[in-house]
């Protein structure tokens, strides 16, 4: 009698540990069903624009070349900072800039850019492929993968690993002097300014 207590017990665990597994699934293997990977293909697709012949008098259209690396293991906010600083640099000096920044997200800003360097000389007549500057450079959030990780106690937490997306678009030409709109001023552009001000003044109700 009380060996078939013993079994009843037994097999009631095993089915509820199988029931448990049946349910969760942590696995990378969750997102096996997508026969193909979502990259975003709007920005390469400034490469196939064909602008019309332009006259004499305009003036002449820079060449330029967008590129992108797609589900990068890092996380977005953190490559943001990294993909503002090359911002308004030329070619040669982003990926010096960016051969001293000690983080994780700076090798793959520079082998984009690279990549984009030799893609311009090679597909879209650039002449010269240090004569370039980064003329746009942002971060998009890419692929999530949730899952849950083991706690004590029979508790456990959700992890969350994400991806990100980088996009760069290169333009023939020297960088501008001031890439920003609200760039800071020289010290005697902010006493002229200072300057203007205090002329402008008006005393109300004063003779």
């Amino acid at each position: 009698m009380a060996l078939a207590k013993l079994t009843n017990s037994f097999r009631c665990l095993l089915q509820r540990k199988q029931s448990t597994q049946n349910c969760l699934h942590t696995s990378a293997l969750l997102s096996a069903w997508q026969k193909e990977r979502r990259d975003p293909k709007g920005w390469l697709r400034y490469n196939k624009v064909i602008y019309p012949p332009q006259s004499l008098n305009e003036q002449p259209r820079p060449a330029f070349v967008c590129h992108q690396k797609t589900n990068i293991k890092y996380s977005p906010w953190k490559m943001w900072y990294i993909a503002c600083m090359v911002r308004g640099l030329s070619v040669d000096e982003a990926i010096k800039q960016l051969k001293f920044v000690m983080k994780k997200g700076a090798r793959y800003v520079r082998e984009t850019i690279e990549e984009a360097k030799e893609l311009a000389v090679k597909d879209h007549n650039v002449e010269f492929g240090s004569n370039l500057w980064v003329a746009e450079s942002f971060v998009g959030k890419g692929e999530v993968i949730k899952g849950i990780r083991r706690h004590a106690r029979g508790r456990y937490g959700k992890v969350e690993y994400f991806h990100c997306h980088y996009f760069v678009r290169l333009e023939e030409g020297p960088p501008p002097k001031h890439y920003y709109a609200n760039h800071p001023k020289e010290p005697h552009e902010q006493l002229h300014d200072w300057l203007n001000n205090m002329r402008k003044r008006k005393i109300y109700n004063s003779l």
